[in-house]
């Protein structure tokens, strides 16, 4: 069966707060990030919390993932006892 235009619409994600729609694919530079799939989030790699693109400060290039804050940064970066 056929879905209505207005039925299609309900599935898709309203805007960059909805919690849904796809996760972005991301290079991270020394200053900067590069897009390789457009997204509305990508996810931290200590706590796999979604991180909006719009909010995204603090990712490892050495690494190539993404931090939530300095707290998560730090978390990971450090090895702790």
């Amino acid at each position: 069966m056929f879905e209505s235009a207005a039925a299609r619409r309900t599935n898709l994600p309203m805007n960059k707060h909805d919690p849904g729609g796809p996760e972005a694919v991301v290079r991270y530079g020394d200053n900067e990030i590069t897009i390789l799939k457009q997204g509305l989030f990508v996810r931290c790699a200590v706590s796999g919390e979604q991180i909006s693109l719009d909010e995204l400060k603090y990712w490892s290039v050495d690494l190539q993932e993404a931090y939530r804050g300095p707290a998560e940064a730090t978390q990971r970066l450090v090895k702790k006892p």
